[in-house]
């Protein structure tokens, strides 16, 4: 039987609203019937009841076990690894984002982490000081430096938008986050081509413990994911019904499949068309299922074997044979 589970979600922030939308498209759209709640309902999932917090502490509350699963940023859950959490969906395709190294642009002759190594050694030696770095990210930015080899350097806690630390002086460059660098430009910083420390999205995250010792959870966190797996699938495949002209339904298979890019998931479905005035008896309906990168060279090939009125519908859900993520978080749950 499954049991009720709680979703945590960001109430603010960049990926709130985002996160919003995409559980829509994913058919699982979130009710909030007052804005100053803190909880919520989807409505196709009773089981689930919808927890808002802020982006950081989705990962606290699922720590804590008060969460069962949540949706927050990878960098978050990279910066603050937890043996209790594991990342069932780390790409859920929304809240791109970089964690970056960037310096103030009249650091000329600083264009790579090697001269970064050099600077930092300058500053130790003329100056008798460590640089001064500000970031969110001590964690990831210690052992990043570190595995560049650079040693002498001192962070400090920043809150708030950091680019202007320093031009105010109390640091020499900055790690954050970044999404198009349009911030970073316009505080006269420019990022390291090999300083990007890690890219980031939304991912879902659960409480491995707390699953462990309910069984009974699992069904209500597959149902969740089985929408979400199958709205992903969705997004990138389109299907194609065109009319094909052909000496018999085996003919109009063949020559549809014998291009790889129209041979479908399995293969074409093929129709007879029946005409009123039975002059339609060599015309078929052929349906196929195809990558949306693929569109328009499937169209050219419809229409080199004789297709016409090639018609294109989205595609909501695509289940496959088993739920990936899902699969994914049952072995990591059972493994212990």
């Amino acid at each position: 039987m499954n049991k009720a589970v709680t979703l945590a979600l960001p109430s603010k922030g960049a990926i709130a609203e985002p996160t919003l939308n995409f559980l829509k498209d994913c058919g699982l759209r979130v009710d909030k019937p007052n804005q100053r709640q803190y909880t919520g309902s989807i409505s196709i999932l009773p089981d689930v009841t919808v927890l808002f917090q802020r982006a950081t502490d989705v990962l606290y509350k699922v720590i804590e076990g008060n969460v069962h699963i949540g949706i927050t940023g990878y960098d978050i859950v990279s910066e603050n690894r937890h043996a209790d959490v594991v990342i069932v969906h780390e790409s859920l395709g929304y809240g791109h984002c970089s964690l970056v190294v960037a310096v103030p642009e009249f650091w000329a002759d600083v264009n790579n982490m090697a001269d970064i190594l050099d600077v930092s050694l300058d500053f130790r030696e003329r100056k008798q000081r460590n640089i001064r770095i500000a970031t969110k990210y001590p964690f990831l930015v210690r052992q990043f430096l570190q595995q560049k080899g650079i040693h002498y350097f001192t962070l400090v806690k920043a809150e708030g938008a950091i680019e202007a630390a320093p031009s105010l002086g109390y640091a020499d460059f900055i790690i954050d986050l970044t999404q198009t660098g349009t911030t970073l430009r316009e505080n006269h910083l420019k990022t390291i081509p090999d300083g990007t420390i890690l890219k980031s999205q939304a991912c879902l995250i659960a409480n491995k413990r707390i699953l462990q010792t309910d069984a009974g959870l699992l069904g209500t966190v597959r149902s969740l994911l089985e929408y979400i797996d199958a709205a992903q699938h969705g997004r990138s495949y389109v299907q194609i019904a065109a009319n094909v002209e052909g000496e018999s339904p085996q003919d109009v298979a063949r020559k549809v499949a014998s291009n790889l890019i129209t041979r479908g998931l399995q293969g074409p479905t093929v129709s007879p068309i029946f005409g009123l005035t039975g002059s339609n008896d060599n015309w078929f309906t052929v349906n196929i299922i195809i990558r949306s990168s693929d569109l328009l060279a499937a169209v050219e090939h419809l229409r080199v074997i004789g297709g016409t009125q090639t018609i294109v519908t989205p595609v909501k859900y695509i289940f496959m044979e088993q739920s990936e993520s899902f699969d994914r978080l049952r072995e990591i749950v059972l493994e212990d």
